[in-house]
């Protein structure tokens, strides 16, 4: 008599991972995830091991999260997946402030992101 439990939002050849407050501005975060979006898993894991901006290591766990909740929650085969989706989010912005001269300041915002991989099991790899 308990409520009844939510239902799947993604399909049952998806699996997702999600990773919130990413100290990274959204704007740098989506050139890392749009760079990684309907590639191959493996690819999309070798171009952000060979990735030069300072955040691709945390978009590349992410993905190795989502690809092991494929493989170990919904019994998917890890070398057909592919990122279907990499959505980037705001997360909040912390406001700092710096004394600049005069008596006046200049505002520093350090912005966070959220971000949300998705990959699908597809029938052949390209």
């Amino acid at each position: 008599m308990g409520k009844s439990s939510n239902p799947r939002r993604l399909g049952d050849n998806e699996a997702q991972a999600f990773a919130k407050t990413i100290r990274v501005s959204p704007q740098k975060l989506n050139l890392v995830a749009q760079s990684i979006r309907g590639l191959p898993a493996e690819r999309a894991l070798a171009e952000l091991s060979f990735s030069r901006k300072r955040i691709a290591g945390t978009v590349k766990t992410v993905l190795q999260a989502a690809i092991a909740n494929a493989e170990n929650n919904h019994q998917l085969d890890v070398d057909r997946l592919i990122v279907s989706e990499a959505t980037v989010g705001k997360a909040f912005v912390m406001k700092r402030f710096r004394a600049r001269a005069r008596g006046r300041v200049g505002k520093i915002q350090k912005p966070f992101s959220n971000l949300t991989v998705v990959v699908r099991e597809v029938e052949e790899v390209a």
